[in-house]
């Protein structure tokens, strides 16, 4: 009997301890009682969702679940980020420059969603097209054209492996269509691909992502960068780099789509991510978009209030070259590579 309960208290003490050291091993955020979202994203969104929108859905989501909201975050360009995505990284919710990057990891079997169906055909934010030059503007830029002058050194991303030098292609090129329509009623496509020509010819760097553009220029390389309004008023915030930003006459604005990477959401953590997809369209989120200085596409009250966005005479957006389906084969294919970048 005696040695039946040595046994069994032995067992007992041995059990005890197992979960003592269980209970001192790492566990994964869903295992104390918390989810964990990952997210990829091109490189301007950054700061609104790290310093903003994430801690105030957390905060949402621990008041009405009481379950603790953690992210995960990685940044570049928007072609980076989905090829990223195509070969294998963990993540559960995309925001990219462009649709068509959403298109390609719908036709790899990542998305089956139909990110469309979604409030604002899946476009949480815009801004539009800008060009930063230096303090003071030595080199007399006021549009697009004026960065073909001699002597001008510009530093613009690389398509390759972002979709902000995607829309700055469209920026340049649908300008001086834009421009040449309101003055004679067509179109100068022979204007506009001399120009891109031209203003490619100056074009002294091709850093991989906007962010990484905006850096070089940050270091005092060149002369002028396009990019992002949103980037130059966020470098205008920092007081770091004597600059000026210059608004094109006419020039586009970029729309960027959230997609969830359903391949890789589990059915345990649906409820949050497609929670959190949802969360980017609300008035808060918005809000805190318009703050760290892109658009809102819910509310134009927003974009009306913010000051700072700069006056454009003649907007134009994806739509103009037919979306996404045709600007990229036509513009980016078409005229960029073949045409321009090939010479």
């Amino acid at each position: 009997m005696k040695q039946t309960f040595n046994k069994a208290a032995l067992l007992t003490l041995m059990l005890l301890a197992l979960a003592l050291l269980a209970n001192c091993l790492p566990q994964q955020p869903a295992e104390r009682g918390g989810l964990n979202i990952t997210l990829y994203g091109f490189s301007v969104m950054k700061e609104s969702l790290e310093k903003a929108v994430y801690p105030a859905f957390a905060a949402k989501w621990k008041q009405e679940h009481g379950q603790d909201v953690g992210f995960t975050s990685s940044f570049a360009g928007s072609e980076t980020v989905t090829n990223q995505i195509l070969q294998g990284v963990p993540a559960e919710i995309a925001i990219l420059s462009i649709d068509r990057d959403a298109q390609r990891l719908k036709a790899g079997g990542f998305i089956t969603s139909d990110w469309h169906a979604t409030p604002y055909k899946g476009i949480v934010n815009k801004t539009p097209f800008v060009i930063l030059v230096r303090a003071g503007n030595p080199k007399g830029i006021h549009d697009f054209p004026d960065l073909a002058k001699p002597g001008v050194e510009i530093i613009h991303p690389d398509p390759v492996s972002s979709g902000g030098a995607q829309w700055s292609i469209l920026a340049i090129y649908g300008s001086e269509l834009v421009k040449s329509e309101k003055q004679s009623g067509e179109s100068d496509t022979a204007h506009a691909l001399q120009t891109l020509q031209a203003i490619w010819r100056n074009v002294k760097s091709t850093p991989g992502s906007a962010r990484e553009a905006r850096t070089q220029f940050e270091t005092g390389f060149g002369d002028a960068l396009i990019t992002y309004e949103l980037d130059g008023l966020l470098m205008k915030e920092a007081k770091k780099t004597p600059m000026e930003i210059v608004v094109p006459k006419a020039t586009i604005f970029s729309e960027h789509p959230a997609v969830v990477i359903d391949k890789n959401v589990t059915q345990a953590k649906r409820a949050v991510v497609d929670a959190f997809l949802q969360y980017l369209w609300s008035e808060e989120a918005q809000k805190a978009f318009v703050k760290f200085h892109f658009y809102s596409v819910t509310n134009d009250a927003l974009n009306q209030q913010h000051t700072e966005f700069g006056h454009i005479e003649m907007p134009f957006d994806v739509s103009y070259f037919g979306g996404w389906d045709k600007a990229y084969p036509q513009v980016i294919e078409g005229i960029f590579r073949n045409r321009v970048q090939r010479k």
